[in-house]
């Protein structure tokens, strides 16, 4: 690394400060809310995604003189939980050899299956210091392994360049064509399709549930509470435990409101169920969900209808549905590949999961080409 470049280790985010880290979030093309400074310090101040929950900071930063100049959302993981692409069966394989897999090196925003940039820097003579840099950290930390993902195109590809193996999935976005409102969407999509649509979003109203959008500081503490139980309950009926505390959710709503959508779904005056995105001038993304009842369809009323009204409302190019999920394809969102980068220190592990990902990325090219068959637009109309 030339000599005008040094890089340094920081465990907060306040070692830096707001301005300075978003300043370097704003030179990116890549970047998102999700890796503003208020997004990620309200994470580790809440203790959310903090050393005591197997989520230790640890981000690499570059410096040219007193300039920040680039940084990696980096952390020291003591497991895989909240990071939505698995490595569970690499981690068992360690466990069988005898081998410790953890701690490993996570290149990511917690609990956020969203992509963006994962190498932040001010231009890309910087962008690859900073890959120079991350893999030679993670190969003389003494940890297992490094995995860095849903990252640009681009950056896996300087990734791979310094050796690391590239890891394919999917996820499904929704695409803005220009649409006038929902109804012309609606007008693109097959007619079977359309006709499940408002079907489904008639049962819901049927059922008398009224939907209100609120954005910024039309959310208060009393929705913060609301949507925090709502979250919470929805995670321990699939007998998961929540990533995600009231602190963090009142953290975010204070300090960046203007990139955050709430959804309540409410009958009688009673509301039952929220859900929460975030978006800047191009995107929204659907994050979380939760319901105190079951009502048919309100799920994909409040989290993939409402969502798409509002991306239209403000005229943003792509809403993101979030993690997995097939059965998104016959809502109007599409598949769209992803990228991730890994690296293992165990030459033997290595070369196994190189063998894995050969195999998977031609299953994942075959699942992607099939399900792109089933999209629901017309012919000619996207």
């Amino acid at each position: 690394m030339r000599s005008d470049y040094r890089t340094r280790i920081i465990a907060s985010l306040a070692e830096i400060g707001r301005h300075a880290w978003d300043a370097l979030v704003a030179a990116d093309a890549d970047a998102n809310p999700f890796l503003r400074y208020d997004f990620l310090h309200s994470l580790h101040e809440s203790g959310a995604a903090a050393p005591a929950t197997g989520w230790a900071p640890n981000y690499l930063t570059l410096w040219r003189a007193d300039q920040l100049a680039g940084a990696v959302p980096l952390y020291a993981k003591s497991h895989s939980y909240g990071e939505y692409v698995f490595d569970w069966s690499w981690a068992e394989a360690y466990r069988r050899h005898g081998l410790a897999y953890y701690p490993k090196w996570l290149a990511a925003v917690p609990f956020s299956p969203v992509g963006g940039t994962r190498l932040l820097a001010v231009d890309d003579a910087a962008r690859a210091r900073l890959a120079d840099a991350l893999v030679a950290h993670a190969r003389a930390s003494g940890l297992s392994s490094l995995h860095v993902l849903l990252a640009p195109a681009a950056q896996i590809e300087l990734l791979s360049q310094r050796g690391l193996l590239v890891r394919r999935g999917v996820q499904f976005h929704w695409r803005n064509a220009g649409y006038a409102d929902f109804d012309e969407f609606l007008a693109r999509l097959l007619q079977p399709k359309r006709k499940k649509i408002r079907a489904e979003r008639r049962k819901v109203a049927e059922q008398g549930v009224e939907l209100v959008r609120k954005v910024g500081a039309q959310i208060t503490d009393a929705d913060w509470r609301f949507f925090h139980r709502c979250y919470r309950a929805t995670y321990r009926a699939h007998g998961s435990t929540p990533y995600l505390n009231l602190d963090f959710f009142r953290r975010i709503g204070a300090a960046m409101p203007a990139h955050l959508l709430l959804v309540v779904a409410a009958r009688e005056g009673v509301p039952i169920a929220a859900a929460l995105g975030v978006f800047d001038d191009r995107s929204l993304y659907g994050r979380y969900w939760g319901a105190l009842e079951h009502v048919p369809c309100l799920h994909f009323e409040c989290c993939y209808y409402q969502m798409i009204e509002f991306a239209l409302e403000r005229r943003l190019r792509v809403f993101e549905g979030g993690a997995q999920g097939a059965h998104k394809i016959a809502r109007g969102l599409d598949p769209v590949p992803t990228y991730s980068a890994h690296w293992l220190a165990h030459a033997g592990m290595f070369e196994a999961v190189r063998h894995f990902l050969a195999q998977e990325r031609d299953s994942v090219a075959h699942a992607i080409d099939e399900l792109n068959e089933h999209r629901v637009f017309r012919d000619g109309h996207e």
